[in-house]
């Protein structure tokens, strides 16, 4: 273990794998290419390409069957096209063309590979098979052989041209027997295997024997007998008529489930036995029909989905029996076919059946999917199957690239053994000269050490900047993470690593020991110097000897001066900006500092605006020079103030205006709120809903205006500045118009605006500055409607929409019906370029965006939301104008003359189907309130 504030300790740091006993396998990351070399007397595996494991078994079972393999070999191939005089080309790789030359390819390589596995990818490619998906074993045995079978079927040799029917095709009879006449019909038919149910049964012969069994055919399955030539009872059964000399026996583990509609496992145990005589099932007798078992396939998992495949083969030259699963090929001991350990690998159930007792030479599974028998023969099998030589070549030039990939990995290995031979004993060395005694030395982060002693990463450069304090040089309190190394080995890194900077002899920083030193025994010294100052703050001081001194600041020092001094304890962590490899944040170190520098330091509570000393005596005291002092030594950067100091002379000149400016806040307060006593007060105001009979005319202001102004006039006018403004320019829109309706001030809006009578409206504009007039105006109805009383604001906007077809709009009062879609090119409106474009555009759901308020008592109005009522939504071919209610039609006119280019003897005017013709009118008696859509 690593003493972690102790420098000179150089031990548990990494040098552990160094020091001991040198493990080659640790230098690299390469396996021994011997691994992959096929054993002696073994079989060679099969690559599993993700789902193919069901097809290397069959592989593997199709290569043992000798006649088969002995066929394939004897068929022609396109090799010859390869072949270049005695050789193979060899800059061309052999690509088999057809699936008998695919099957002969990986047969010859599993024979005579030196390969402990194969890759069988272009077999299966051949196969169009997805590598991915796991298919029927079964079927895929089937389709297999058939296409096999089809294949051979066109070459001219008999022994490969029937060598699938004479290995695996048997034949057998349904014959059905009429009960009536007795009459015998037989329908032959061959088959490649035997597909055996297993529901129901435990042992093979029981399946077989359930195969064979008679059916009878009665009721609405009755026979058509063409004796009888009617539908007579009768009987049907399977009569096997020969058998091949490689029996497949398949059990029919993978059945439909009718309750789930999917494949299920049957997981029932079949006893078999190695020898099969099939004499007692056959119709001829006294043929040689005793098998022995030479393959079991083998599905480990439950589902019918799922799982993984692996066979056990009998070799028929030895005799002996192995396991084939995939890459790995395990030999069986004692010549003896094992299957405990598969029938263990199935999911435990609650319901599954005990293993049944075998005796010798039978077996039981739960897992056999399929059974291989041979048929028995005196003669022994050919042991020289020769690979032939186009074939032979082809391996032998596989072989080849194998003992050059062994080598290269050989000697890879090799290298890099060596290689770490050397710089462990560079290492080994180098650190043994890591230890500075009297000698010269240089400090060197204990975090780079670690990492030069970590083989697993690389060595990067020297990098000391985290160890740096503020005078850059090397800080007392990153001793701790430091180790002192000699010279020698020091110029070795920098020469081999590089980076910097190089801490010497004489790279401790002087100033901030001393400096330490001196926060230490401040710390140590304060509980007594804290009861020492307040012994001399009881004692009077005489005299011009005293200091000022803020009271805020002596009730605190002591919190203060701690602080300070464990911020200056804490420097080291802050000064390089890093600690122990992690990089402060400077966005966070910022903002701390601000927030220091925010907070006042001693002594500053008494600064004034300007620096210098307040002018009120309540917020600080006279202490005695001795005291003083004392202080001093904890805060030698505070401002001092002796007593004799006069305060600043500029907050003297501002105490006078002050005093000068609250003076002439309580006249205008004064003023104002005898000016305006009933909105002072909050009496007798006007209301839209209730409109009063006494005027026909109301003012605008906002409510916010009202409150900051009553703030001013009631509260302490001495302390805040007079209202000058009214601002009305926040209810505005961004056409200028007024923000709200007529109907929305008397509900939901009426909380954000205040009524003003037109008697205190005339003494507001005299006393503040108003930006915008705004007033609502009640007006008796046009000659649509001569009693409805309208009310309309000022100033306000319309909506002038121009139609070129305008014989429409004289004949038709429905104003959705005037609009032309057939504008002329110089009737659209011009596109305006962004920055331009009419904010109407911009609304969304009826809202707008609200110009911002300029003036500063607003800032706060502005944060206060303002519901947009519900306003007209402008189309094309349509502009926004603002109006005043007591303006004439002709004015109006001149107004669409400058939006439209429209002359005012052109213009043809109409509101609600209503024509404008007298141009003396004003707006308010031809019935134009807000929102007011007119055709043009």
């Amino acid at each position: 273990r690593n003493c972690k504030g102790n420098p000179n300790c150089l031990v548990g740091i990494g040098e552990h794998i160094w020091l001991g006993e040198i493990d080659e396998n640790s230098f690299h990351n390469i396996d021994d290419p011997n691994c992959e070399r096929r054993k002696k007397n073994s079989f060679v595996g099969l690559t599993n390409l993700g789902a193919t494991c069901y097809v290397n078994t069959f592989l593997q079972v199709w290569f043992l069957n000798l006649e088969l393999r002995q066929a394939l070999y004897l068929c022609p191939s396109t090799c010859s096209d390869y072949m270049m005089g005695d050789g193979i080309q060899e800059e061309k790789d052999y690509e088999p063309q057809t699936i008998c030359e695919h099957l002969q390819y990986l047969f010859a390589l599993l024979q005579n590979s030196n390969r402990r596995y194969i890759d069988p990818s272009g077999f299966v490619k051949a196969l169009g098979l997805d590598t991915g998906q796991q298919q029927d074993a079964q079927e895929f045995s089937k389709l297999f052989m058939s296409l096999l079978e089809d294949t051979l079927s066109k070459q001219k040799n008999p022994d490969v041209r029937n060598i699938v029917q004479q290995q695996f095709c048997g034949e057998y009879a349904y014959v059905t027997v009429c009960n009536q006449c007795g009459r015998e019909s037989k329908l032959l038919s061959k088959f490649y295997e035997l597909e055996l149910n297993i529901q129901g049964h435990k042992q093979l012969t029981d399946c077989i024997s359930e195969f064979l069994k008679e059916e009878k055919l009665e009721g609405d399955n009755r026979y058509f007998c063409e004796n009888c030539q009617s539908k007579q009872n009768a009987t049907r059964k399977i009569r096997l008529l020969s058998l091949p000399c490689t029996l497949n026996l398949q059990l029919m583990r993978f059945v439909f489930d009718r309750q789930t509609g999917h494949k299920k496992k049957l997981n029932t145990y079949i006893g078999f036995s190695e020898i099969l005589d099939m004499e007692p099932y056959v119709e001829h007798k006294g043929g040689s029909y005793v098998y022995e078992l030479s393959a079991v396939l083998i599905h480990r998992g439950v589902s019918a989905y799922s799982g993984h495949y692996i066979a056990h083969v009998k070799d028929p030259q030895s005799g002996e029996w192995y396991k084939f699963n995939d890459e790995d090929i395990e030999k069986m001991e004692g010549k003896k076919l094992q299957l405990g350990i598969e029938e263990d690998l199935a999911e435990p159930s609650k319901s599954q059946t005990r293993k049944p007792k075998c005796g010798k030479g039978t077996h039981c599974s739960r897992n056999a999917y399929m059974l291989v028998y041979r048929l028995q023969t005196q003669e022994k099998p050919n042991t020289t199957i020769q690979v032939p030589a186009f074939l032979q070549e082809l391996v032998d030039r596989d072989n080849s690239k194998f003992e050059e990939w062994c080598i290269e990995m050989a000697e890879m290995r090799k290298q890099s053994v060596d290689k770490g031979k050397a710089k462990h004993e560079e290492v080994k060395e180098l650190y043994q000269r890591l230890p500075a005694g009297a000698e010269p030395y240089e400090f060197v982060s204990l975090e780079w050490l670690q990492k030069w002693l970590d083989e697993s990463t690389p060595t990067k450069p020297i990098d000391n900047h985290a160890c740096l304090c503020s005078h850059d040089k090397l800080h007392p309190d990153k001793i701790s993470i430091m180790k002192r190394i000699s010279e020698y080995a020091a110029d070795i890194f920098y020469s081999r690593y590089g980076g910097g900077p190089r801490l010497t002899v004489k790279a401790l920083c002087k100033e901030c020991v001393v400096e330490r030193c001196r926060v230490l025994r401040l710390k140590n010294q304060l509980n007594e110097d804290y009861k020492t100052v307040n012994n001399l703050l009881k004692a009077t001081v005489k005299g011009n000897d005293g200091f000022w001194v803020g009271k805020s600041s002596l009730r605190s020092w002591r919190q203060l001066a701690l602080e300070q001094l464990d911020e200056q304890d804490g420097d080291a962590d802050q000064s390089s900006g890093k600690m122990n490899g992690n990089t402060l944040n400077k966005d966070e170190s910022k903002e701390e500092r601000k927030e220091e520098e925010e907070e006042l330091n001693f002594n500053e509570d008494i600064l004034c605006p300007h620096g210098e000393l307040c002018i009120s005596e309540n917020e600080r005291r006279l202490v005695s020079k001795e005291a003083w002092s004392k202080l001093q030594q904890y805060f030698p950067k505070a401002p001092e103030f002796p007593s004799y100091k006069e305060c600043c002379s500029q907050c003297k000149i501002l105490e006078r205006e002050g005093e000068e400016n609250e003076a002439l806040h309580k006249m205008i307060a004064n003023e104002q709120k005898t000016s305006l006593p009933n909105l002072f007060q909050d009496k007798n105001r006007p209301c839209l809903s209730n409109w009063p009979e006494d005027t026909d005319v109301l003012y605008i202001v906002s409510q916010f205006f009202v409150e900051e102004w009553r703030k001013f006039v009631s509260r302490k006018p001495t302390r805040c500045s007079p209202v000058s403004s009214v601002g009305n320019s926040a209810l505005l829109c961004p056409h200028g118009g007024l923000m709200f309706t007529f109907a929305s001030m008397t509900k939901e809006d009426s909380k954000l605006i205040a009524l003003i009578w037109p008697s205190e409206w005339q003494m507001i504009q005299k006393l503040f500055v108003v930006d915008h007039v705004i007033k609502i105006m009640r007006t008796e109805g046009g000659d649509a409607n001569p009693s409805e009383t309208q009310y309309i604001s000022e100033p306000t906007t319309i909506y002038v929409h121009k139609v070129v077809d305008n014989k429409k709009v004289m004949k038709d009062s429905a104003p959705e019906l005037n609009v032309s879609s057939s504008e002329t090119e110089e009737d659209k409106e011009e596109a305006k370029p962004d920055g331009e474009k009419d904010p109407d555009f911009n609304q969304s759901n009826g809202g707008t965006k609200r110009q911002k308020i300029s003036h500063q008592n607003y800032i706060a109005y502005q944060k206060q939301v303002i519901r947009r009522s519900m306003r007209h939504r402008k189309v094309r071919g349509e502009k926004a104008l603002l109006v005043s209610a007591n303006q004439t039609l002709k004015e109006l006119k001149i107004q669409i003359m400058h939006a439209f280019s429209v002359a005012p003897f052109d213009q043809n005017l109409s509101i609600d189907g209503k024509i404008l013709s007298d141009d003396c009118a004003t707006l308010g008696t031809l019935g134009v309130i807000p929102e007011s859509v007119i055709l043009l």
